[in-house]
């Protein structure tokens, strides 16, 4: 669902659950956003993830806004995974 440009800093954007099935360090998972969006990411209990606002949306200088979530586990070598996440911003009245 797009987000209006207008959000305030803290607006949820998206919840993400992750889950490594190993065990001990192999299975603590940790995650970062890389990109330029002014989004970041926030750890809840349980292995899950809300990716808020950071800072203001503006709808005229960019459409849409793409980060790339990164999973990291604590094991060595360490074993990563990406996503990328697409938000897009509607549009509110600025005049």
């Amino acid at each position: 669902s797009p987000v209006p440009e207008d959000s305030p800093v803290g607006t949820v954007v998206a919840l993400l659950n992750v889950v490594d099935p190993d065990s001990g360090e192999n299975g603590q998972v940790s995650c970062e956003l890389s990109g330029e969006a002014p989004l970041s990411i926030v750890a809840s209990p349980g292995g899950s993830y809300k990716v808020v606002t950071a800072g203001a949306l503006d709808r005229e200088q960019a459409a849409e806004q793409r980060v790339t979530v990164v999973a990291r586990d604590r094991g060595r070598p360490a074993l990563r995974s990406s996503r990328e996440l697409l938000l897009e911003v509607s549009d509110v009245n600025d005049n």
